[in-house]
């Protein structure tokens, strides 16, 4: 039990020291002192104050939130599916998320005649209102499906089927839509932690942090799970009930960090793998706590990279998580095979 306590310190503190260094470096220099000074109610620079209050503390906030909750919701899909490739978006409820912001934004400018980027703040929560919309109502149907197949399989294979139909959908939509609109949509697409700010900021970090606790109440079901059907099934565990439940604790996480963030792809799928390494084991006890933290340090890594100095602007967090996490993972893995060999 040392190591992985003596780890979960390390990822602690990780986290702090990559959420301090979200706060010092931009493109915008602001030396350590006057951002303490800042954060402690200081400081004369109401410029250096509106970038640190206004933009680098609701990046980072929202950073470390969201991967937390990519990386848990990654977590439970490769336990319902036992698959290692499964990941937040196999069931197709990002695809529904994008789906429901391309419904809003791409038929916005031909039907009312005002591109809805334009409208500001409104048009901001129209799309956070049409992602949750559209990806509640892909797992709403995902798990009426749930209720009437019994293998996982079948399942799996439903919901990437379904994921089809939504890009198909949204790629009509792309061609009979105004080029302002479908650059509003690819944008967002692209995934990014900066557009939550001020009360949509303070909602989606409250939201998180009362669904990732309650994932943690799945840890003794995803253990019994992992044992295998029949042997589950004979330590009393109800196998549907258990599927449906982890559907709904994944699928809801997805669908709020869709709707807040963008689609934001690889964390979810790759940090389950990364934590099973570091820690060595398969017990959810550990493994969850394991997999929220890694995935909120590795979150506000990419983020920092994304606006390093230099930089005008930000890149797409879909573009630095790839670039970051791809490299590291696969070498982890290849280790992992080597060692078994």
């Amino acid at each position: 039990m040392k190591r992985p306590l003596l780890l979960l310190l390390l990822l602690m503190l990780g986290i702090v020291l990559c959420f301090v260094l979200n706060l010092l470096l931009g493109t915008v220099r602001i030396p350590m002192m006057e951002v303490c000074r800042i954060l402690l109610g200081g400081g004369d620079n109401e410029i250096w104050h509106n970038i640190i209050f206004s933009s680098r503390v609701p990046q980072a906030l929202t950073a470390l939130v969201a991967g937390a909750g990519l990386a848990v919701s990654g977590l439970q899909m490769q336990t319902v599916f036992r698959n290692p490739l499964a990941g937040p978006s196999v069931l197709g409820i990002s695809n529904g998320a994008s789906l429901g912001v391309a419904c809003v934004v791409l038929l916005s400018g031909s039907l009312g005649g005002v591109a809805l980027s334009r409208l500001g703040y409104v048009g901001d929560v129209a799309i956070s209102v049409a992602a949750i919309v559209g990806s509640l109502a892909v797992m709403a149907l995902i798990l009426w499906v749930a209720t009437k197949v019994r293998g996982s399989v079948t399942l799996l294979i439903i919901g990437v089927m379904i994921g089809y139909l939504a890009t198909a959908i949204i790629g009509v939509l792309k061609f009979f839509s105004a080029e302002e609109d479908i650059k509003a949509y690819v944008v967002w697409g692209l995934g990014s932690f900066a557009r939550v700010s001020g009360d949509q900021m303070m909602l989606f970090v409250v939201l998180m942090c009362i669904l990732l606790p309650l994932s943690m109440l799945t840890v003794k079901s995803m253990n019994l799970y992992m044992l295998g059907d029949a042997y589950a099934r004979n330590l009393g565990l109800d196998i549907r009930r258990t599927r449906l439940l982890l559907i709904i604790s994944s699928g809801t996480l997805v669908a709020i960090v869709t709707a807040y963030c963008g689609p934001v792809m690889f964390i979810g799928l790759a940090v389950p793998h990364l934590a099973r390494t570091l820690f060595r084991t398969s017990d959810h006890r550990i493994l969850m706590p394991a997999t929220m933290l890694t995935g909120a340090c590795l979150a506000l890594v990419c983020n920092l990279l994304a606006r390093m100095p230099g930089f005008e602007g930000a890149l797409p967090v879909n573009s630095v998580t790839a670039l970051v996490g791809a490299p590291v993972i696969a070498s982890v893995l290849f280790r992992r095979r080597q060692s078994a060999e």
